[in-house]
């Protein structure tokens, strides 16, 4: 997971939450957990103490997502220069997918003989659920739950779509389509 995706709040926690539900297994290095501490601080204005907070967390709940040794592979890497670490993360991980909003630092001509396809957040959550549409539902009634909690008052699951919406606009249509024609459960 690029760190430009993990800088995306709703996006993070919707695509964190399904791989505390096994859905996936996100990946990611030392770097791109600093390039998300200062996504966080520098542009995003978050304290230091909330962006340490989530990097810790990250760590805590997924402590076999953390990649080592990949710097072995970046000078085989033909990618944008700048992201040849994101890449080198994944083969040594043995991803199939980079999951970033940065598509045109991973041409597929850089990524074929690897195996590793780029997804943009968008296409990846899409493919999830044609594959896992029941999860993903659960994901997020998990995280208005949440929300609700911390809030104290009810958030609904298309409270949350329309928050996804601004960052995944064909997946929030998508879903809220599907749980406007879902049929009234007795």
């Amino acid at each position: 997971m690029d760190a430009c995706v993990l800088a995306n709040h709703a996006v993070a926690n919707l695509l964190l939450t399904l791989a505390e539900a096994g859905v996936i297994f996100p990946l990611w290095s030392e770097q791109i957990l600093g390039e998300t501490y200062r996504t966080h601080t520098l542009r995003l204005s978050w304290e230091p103490h909330f962006a340490h907070g989530f990097r810790a967390a990250l760590l805590h709940n997924f402590p076999d997502s953390s990649v080592s040794g990949y710097e072995q592979w970046i000078g085989r890497c033909t990618n944008h220069e700048k992201d040849r670490h994101v890449l080198a993360c994944a083969i040594e991980g043995r991803a199939s997918v980079i999951v970033t909003y940065n598509l045109r630092d991973f041409g597929e001509a850089h990524l074929g003989p690897w195996r590793i396809r780029a997804l943009h957040p968008q296409d990846f959550l899409l493919e999830l659920y044609g594959l896992f549409p029941e999860q993903l539902g659960k994901a997020l009634n998990k995280i208005a739950r949440n929300n609700s909690h911390k809030l104290g008052r009810e958030i609904t699951v298309e409270e949350e779509l329309a928050v996804l919406s601004a960052f995944v606009p064909k997946f929030a249509e998508t879903l809220l389509t599907a749980l406007k024609n879902e049929e009234p459960r007795s």
